[in-house]
């Protein structure tokens, strides 16, 4: 269970299911400081997630569901979210640490 507070407006978190797919040729494209595009899922999907997008749009993979429980309905009312590549992982690193981003939001 995550640590991050519902309704907490900047948190560093990591990308989960990086490794499906061609996930991992868009993940090794990244850089530190690289800016991400958040987009939740549409209104009415019975577990909705925020994906993470690399510049270009390509899927690097999506928050945790204990995140996305609050995120995704305050990103459907209106705020805005985006991330920011905080730390990289190679292929050595468990899937679920080898991508940390910065989410910031506003209203």
């Amino acid at each position: 269970m995550s640590l991050i507070q519902p309704g907490t407006r900047e948190f560093d978190t990591p990308v989960y299911g990086t490794v499906f797919g061609r996930r991992s040729d868009a993940l090794h494209r990244l850089k530190i400081g690289d800016p991400l595009i958040l987009v939740p899922d549409p209104p009415g999907t019975d577990e909705p997630n925020v994906w993470v997008h690399a510049p270009g749009g390509d899927v690097v993979g999506h928050l945790s569901p204990d995140i996305n429980a609050w995120l995704v309905p305050m990103m459907l009312e209106g705020t805005r979210c985006g991330g920011v590549v905080t730390h990289l992982g190679g292929d050595d690193v468990a899937s679920y640490k080898r991508l940390i981003i910065t989410v910031r939001c506003r209203a």
